[in-house]
């Protein structure tokens, strides 16, 4: 079929006819198609990550696929296998250049997902590869958010340590860090040790909820006397 295309072309160039619609509409036809065949690599780069075949992933990538293409639910390969925990695929991805910022349909990206699940060791290839801090989650919080909340020690350590993100952003409830760590943490000792972090890299102790409800006040409300304690060293004072 195709030998037909070449004198039907150079007629439509010399006749000056080289737009008409029957033409322009029929060529394209094989540019999808060979949008579909790198597509379908697309989506097998991102199967393999996901599964965590480090090796499968460097073979599809050598051979064209686009290393930040997204799947239905908008995940790239990294975030595919940062979702899984597969820290080698998720390394390997990084050296080869993948876009860690990339945010998929839930508003996760690397840093974000790493941070709210405690995956430590994505976290740090995050934060080593420059990860975007001012990224937000889908409830406009920063990773350390969640990460206090859920008791995350070791990651709310690195993320304090190692990153610049905002000890006192306020997320869509109006809530900090210190605040979530309060009012959805258990009172324990991971979340003592997470609310002395937090004060101890600046976290503001007198930044009220959206209702002027202050960290000392919600501590005090739910009996947590130890972070109450360590609330009033930082000089709360209500």
């Amino acid at each position: 079929m195709h030998r037909y295309w070449v004198p039907i072309i150079a007629l439509a160039v010399f006749s000056g006819c080289a737009s008409d619609p029957a033409l322009t509409q029929r060529v394209p036809g094989d540019i999808q198609t060979n949008e579909k065949k790198v597509t379908t690599m697309d989506q097998q780069l991102i199967l393999s990550a996901q599964n965590g075949d480090t090796d499968n992933v460097l073979k599809l990538l050598q051979e064209g696929a686009d290393i930040d293409a997204t799947d239905e639910r908008g995940r790239t390969a990294v975030m595919a296998a940062t979702y899984n925990n597969k820290i080698d695929t998720v390394k390997a991805l990084i050296e080869h250049g993948a876009d860690i910022n990339v945010r998929d349909h839930n508003l996760n990206n690397v840093f974000l997902y790493a941070g709210a699940e405690g995956l430590l060791d994505i976290l740090k290839l995050a934060i080593d590869a420059k990860a975007n801090t001012k990224l937000t989650n889908r409830y406009g919080g920063t990773a350390l958010i969640p990460a206090s909340e859920r008791g995350h020690v070791e990651v709310v350590k690195e993320l304090l340590t190692r990153s610049d993100v905002d000890v006192n952003h306020i997320n869509n409830l109006r809530w900090t860090a210190l605040l979530e760590a309060i009012i959805l943490g258990s009172g324990g000792d991971k979340h003592q040790r997470i609310v002395q972090l937090l004060v101890d890299h600046g976290a503001d102790v007198h930044l009220a909820d959206g209702e002027g409800v202050t960290p000392l006040q919600h501590a005090q409300r739910r009996g947590y006397r130890e972070i109450e304690q360590i609330l009033r060293a930082a000089g709360a004072e209500r």
